[in-house]
């Protein structure tokens, strides 16, 4: 009997285990099932909204919805007692509200947007910083998924002041992104003060879904949602004398919106060249690219510079550094953006600032270099680096270089440079400023001695690799002087370490902004390098970064 009674039990354990094995892999049947339904509905989603926004940015799309707002806001006359409304009006901002209105005096307009549980933001409109009686203008910074209390004040011309109050709900955000930012060094008071209403374009978190470039204020509260048929921003430009604001939807599109958020203008440059990067605008109001020529023979990327029409789309080549530093490329290894030998990124040119000469400042992230051309729109040249010139030895371009005035170590990988025109100092002269990412890696160059080149430089593009050294990115200033043919530092700090991408922007007060883009971390510092706030951005998207931050005032367009 014991032995029969150990049969049985031993039976029953086996018939147990089997059954629970059976339920596990039904289990886990059921969720990949699950998992594999929702990535489905994930991905046809993403399908349909992408299809959505790109008719959004259409010629045809924009007349139609035009048509439609103005036959509804001019059926009835609007006074401050039947103000008209529209959420969206031309889809392309996700949370802000047009507004319309007249009144017999001319009056200025400021609002208030209000929501419970959130800080209030508060702006005048840039079309109503004069006084008028036509009032028309987008409410930026409905907050989304909750009622928001906009509280416009009409204040007249003897000083007396009307309000009226308007009662929305917020839109629901067509991405994902946070509604409210992580703050670890929350900003005070007056710091918030003191950055007044711009905002801060969250620009490139790459996504697996659809992109978007959300704008958050101050206190981390997001106030727009611009929707991209792809790619991302690579800044916005400002058009002040045409009342527009540039950027790339996609990487062969370029949009132009006035100041109710009007898709105005609409370019597609066609498929011979891909923008990235960066683009700035010239003194004709056309825009300048950094470029990959398509279809190449060599699938050479990242190495071209172009103009684009505003008006028309047409598109010129300016520059192709390919033929300007053919020897230095013969140098290269075979190596693309990724790590395929599929495209040759030898130069990796991550951005361009114009200069006031009929110039151009490039950033080289493969050459930790900094290339001046000359006369860019019309007979290109080099006009001088500045950078070790280590990188470019026993080449022509050696003896190029800017001398440096100071112990201080070159940029290593730096990327968002900035040019600024300071009357104060003589002609030749000019400040310079970028993040400095403080990466000594090529893989172009892989046997390049990058640690005897830049003193002190990191050579390892890990973060966690690094965590333990203790190794930091610089926030750096130069004074360039192109007569002595010279540059010193006269400003640097250190910020969280980002091997690659990441931005810096000097704002009002001495105040600087810093996206360490690789940690998906941003904050403000004092003129002395201080941190005064910090924001934390949710990853996403295999490659996990914050592209750029830049905070942008919107002050001629959609604020005053």
């Amino acid at each position: 009997m014991p032995l029969q009674i150990r049969g049985t039990r031993a039976a029953l354990a086996r018939r147990i285990f089997a059954a629970a094995l059976t339920l596990i892999v039904a289990i886990g049947v059921c969720l990949a099932t699950q998992d594999n339904t929702s990535a489905s509905i994930r991905a046809a989603r993403t399908q349909r909204l992408n299809a959505t926004i790109q008719n959004v940015y259409t010629d045809g799309y924009q007349r139609m919805k035009h048509d439609e707002l103005v036959a509804a806001r001019d059926a009835q006359d609007r006074t401050i007692d039947n103000i008209y409304t529209a959420v969206n009006p031309y889809g392309t901002n996700t949370t802000a509200l047009y507004v319309y209105f007249t009144t017999e005096d001319a009056t200025t307009v400021r609002y208030t947007v209000h929501a419970d549980g959130y800080p209030d933001y508060s702006a005048q409109p840039a079309k109503d910083s004069a006084a008028s009686t036509r009032h028309e203008f987008l409410v930026m910074g409905l907050v989304p998924g909750v009622s928001n209390t906009v509280t416009l004040t009409i204040d007249g011309p003897d000083g007396d002041s009307d309000t009226r109050t308007l009662t929305v709900n917020g839109p629901k955000l067509l991405g994902e992104e946070d509604v409210r930012l992580e703050a670890p060094v929350p900003m005070d008071d007056d710091t918030v003060t003191a950055l007044g209403q711009g905002l801060f374009a969250i620009i490139g978190n790459e996504s697996n879904e659809q992109d978007f470039t959300p704008l958050y204020d101050a206190n981390g509260v997001i106030r727009a949602e611009i929707p991209l048929v792809d790619y991302r921003w690579d800044r916005l430009l400002e058009d002040k004398a045409n009342g527009l604001v540039w950027y790339t939807a996609n990487s062969n599109m370029l949009v132009a919106l006035d100041t109710v958020g009007r898709a105005a203008r609409i370019l597609s440059i066609g498929e011979r060249f891909s923008i990235h990067h960066d683009i700035a605008l010239d003194e004709n109001g056309d825009i300048v690219a950094l470029a990959t020529a398509n279809n190449t023979t060599d699938k050479s990327e990242m190495d071209r510079v172009i103009r684009i029409d505003s008006h028309t789309g047409k598109v010129r080549e300016l520059v192709n550094l390919s033929s300007m530093f053919a020897q230095y490329k013969a140098k290269t290894k075979r190596v693309g953006y990724g790590g395929s030998d599929a495209t040759w990124d030898w130069i990796h040119v991550n951005a361009i600032q114009l200069t006031a000469d009929g110039g151009a400042l490039l950033s080289s992230r493969e050459t930790s270099t900094i290339i001046k051309i000359d006369d860019i729109e019309g007979t290109p040249k080099l006009g001088y680096m500045i950078g070790t010139p280590a990188v470019w030895r026993g080449t022509p371009w050696e003896q190029t270089h800017l001398t440096k005035v100071g112990d201080f170590p070159d940029s290593g990988g730096q990327h968002s440079i900035t040019v600024v025109r300071d009357p104060s100092l003589p002609d030749g002269q000019y400040y310079l400023y970028m993040f400095d990412n403080n990466l000594g890696k090529s893989e172009t160059r892989p046997g390049f001695d990058w640690a005897a080149a830049i003193k002190g430089v990191n050579t390892v593009d890990s973060l966690d690799a690094v965590e333990s050294s203790g190794a930091t990115s610089q926030f750096r200033r130069y004074l360039v002087d192109e007569n002595a043919r010279t540059y010193r530092e006269v400003k640097q700090f250190d910020v969280p370490y980002s091997p690659y991408v990441s931005s810096v922007q000097e704002l009002d007060g001495g105040r600087v902004l810093v996206d360490s883009g690789m940690q998906g971390v941003f904050g403000v510092y004092d003129e002395s390098g201080s941190l005064l706030g910090q924001y934390k951005v949710k990853l996403t998207g295999a490659f996990g970064l914050v592209y750029r931050v830049y905070d942008y005032d919107m002050a001629a367009f959609f604020l005053g």
